[in-house]
């Protein structure tokens, strides 16, 4: 039964890469690729590594939307009715297509591998819309435990029951305490608007500037300050003589955060409430590397200080950023982190040379790779969502082209400055440019590939 399974899979995907191949012959799935231009490599900027790319500029071409093989489309199109508890105060069917979007992009098959970048802000997203708009008919902004169970129970199984990833609770670490007010002493609606200033709160998060949020944090900044108000209720202190008790980062604070995000998701259109809530996600994620880094005593032991043999230090460093390409898909400035975090790891073991130079190493080597013929891709920095299509399956937007060198960090360097104004980083990846249309021809065979091998690659 399970090699019936198999290759009734495998049957569908040949059927897929067919169609594509009919369609991308007459040019109907490879418009993207008509943007290209021919002008030569992109240009750089004054530290030879980013392309000259304005943060606020809209790229030039749009990129490439490579194609994920896709699983079966029925969960999709034709989604089953899940057997709900009835306990649930949450109106889901409100939220309709902010939860179809969460099952696209929490899709079975790619929710872990994009998970930190897509699939988890959008899923947090929508459990804080979806409490925040009920607390208009509870004025609360929190679930007891017994209706939080219940109501994370119900939600995983509507996203199962639309071709979702069946683990998302695993996957996203979320438990019923998220949806309940954890250690924050408010959670009454009408004692949050009497203890915050709530006009400030809206003013600075009613819409936020996507692109410049995470590094001057108007709104962080104003949820930070509205969730130590809430948070010092419990000390019983005044807000300003007492704070030096509580830590931004303490649990507390935390939970309390979360509530102000359920006041923001209250008072704003679902929509509305997704672009904040997604785009505060974003700056949280891009600051930090989500690869975990295994021993790294072979590369070591090829690269450390007087490499004899450059052969042997590039195969072992090859070998080891194989390992990363398997875990997740990164964002362009989540690239930045995590070379800046091996880079690091490297010289403190005694790696003194820039291997990252010697072996070509670029950004996209610490993404998921799409296929052996076409290296990783990077995501936007911007939030973005997988998209569905009725015939080709799901795909989302991502870079293949801009082959960016990976920087090697200085020695005072602690960390990736995703907010130095002298790297201009592009808020979406670099459009598919600087190749020849000889190129674009290439291009165009590599975009079908992706479709026939990702599986082998991806899927267990």
């Amino acid at each position: 039964m399970r090699k019936g399974v198999a290759w009734t899979w495998k049957l569908y995907h040949l059927n897929v890469f067919l169609l594509l191949l009919l369609l991308c012959l007459h040019d109907a799935c490879c418009s993207p690729l008509n943007n290209l231009k021919s002008s030569g490599r992109p240009e750089k900027t004054g530290n030879g590594l980013l392309p000259q790319t304005s943060p606020t500029a809209a790229p030039e071409a749009q990129p490439l939307l490579p194609l994920l093989a896709p699983s079966p489309l029925a969960p999709f199109t034709n989604s089953t009715v899940p057997e709900l508890s009835g306990s649930c105060p949450l109106n889901f069917a409100a939220l309709g297509s902010m939860i179809s979007m969460t099952s696209i992009d929490c899709a079975a098959p790619f929710a872990k591998y994009l998970a930190n970048v897509m699939c988890c802000p959008q899923l947090e997203t929508t459990l804080v819309v979806l409490v925040g708009q009920n607390s208009k008919y509870t004025n609360t902004l929190a679930l007891n435990a017994t209706l939080a169970e219940h109501c994370l129970s119900d939600f995983q199984k509507i996203l199962e029951s639309r071709g979702a990833n069946d683990t998302l609770q695993q996957i996203c670490s979320l438990n019923p305490s998220n949806l309940t007010e954890g250690s924050c002493p408010i959670s009454d609606l009408h004692e949050f608007e009497a203890t915050v200033d709530t006009s400030s709160l809206l003013s600075a998060c009613g819409r936020i500037d996507l692109v410049n949020e995470c590094c001057e944090q108007i709104c962080q900044t104003a949820i930070s300050e509205a969730a130590r108000k809430l948070a010092l209720k419990a000390y019983d202190l005044p807000s300003m003589g007492g704070s030096h008790v509580l830590s931004d980062q303490s649990p507390r604070a935390n939970d309390c955060k979360r509530i102000v995000l359920r006041w923001l998701a209250s008072k704003l259109e679902p929509s509305g409430a997704k672009d904040v809530l997604r785009g505060l996600s974003s700056c949280k994620n891009n600051r930090v590397c989500p690869l975990v880094f295994p021993n790294m005593g072979q590369s070591i032991k090829a690269c450390d200080t007087g490499i004899n043999n450059e052969t042997a230090c590039c195969r072992a460093m090859e070998k080891y950023v194989s390992h990363l390409q398997r875990q997740s898909f990164v964002t362009n400035l989540q690239a930045l982190d995590c070379a800046a975090s091996l880079g690091m790891k490297l010289q403190k073991a005694n790696v003194t040379q820039n291997v990252y130079n010697l072996c070509h190493i670029t950004l996209k080597d610490f993404s998921v790779q799409v296929t052996p013929e076409v290296s990783g891709c990077l995501l936007p920095s911007l939030p973005s969502d997988a998209i569905l299509d009725q015939t080709t399956g799901i795909s989302f937007v991502c870079d293949l082209n801009d082959n960016i060198p990976a920087p090697w960090p200085s020695a005072s360097q602690s960390h990736a400055s995703t907010c130095n104004k002298t790297v201009r980083i592009p808020a979406l990846p670099a459009a598919a440019s600087g190749q020849t249309g000889l190129y674009i021809s290439y291009t165009r065979s590599l975009l079908l590939v992706v479709v026939s091998t990702l599986l082998v690659l991806l899927l267990p």
